[in-house]
């Protein structure tokens, strides 16, 4: 019996790419996620500003959404600081039917 995690499993973190205009950009390690995905605990080497508002793309076990992150707090030390991201206005998910 293997120990490894499936690659595309549902309990594998989502994968969340910053979308600018044709534009995406990986810029996140997601580190944690509630149940629902609502909100998102992540490490970036870019420092966003609370409030600030981000277009998303979340890909999960072969699933797509396209949706809105809003910067809510940032947590931990400066050397090791993780943000959270509250997903809001997601779309139904796309690959999967």
């Amino acid at each position: 019996m293997s120990s490894r995690p499936a690659l595309h499993s549902d309990t594998s973190p989502p994968r969340v790419l910053v979308v600018e205009g044709e534009a995406q950009h990986e810029v996140f390690e997601v580190v944690d996620a509630d149940a629902d995905g609502a909100v998102l605990r992540v490490r970036s080497a870019l420092l966003f500003e609370l409030g600030e508002e981000l277009s998303v793309r979340i890909e999960r076990g072969g699933s797509v959404r396209h949706a809105t992150a809003r910067v809510r707090a940032h947590t931990g030390p400066e050397d090791d600081r993780v943000t959270e991201l509250e997903i809001s206005d997601r779309a139904a998910p796309r690959g999967r039917r």
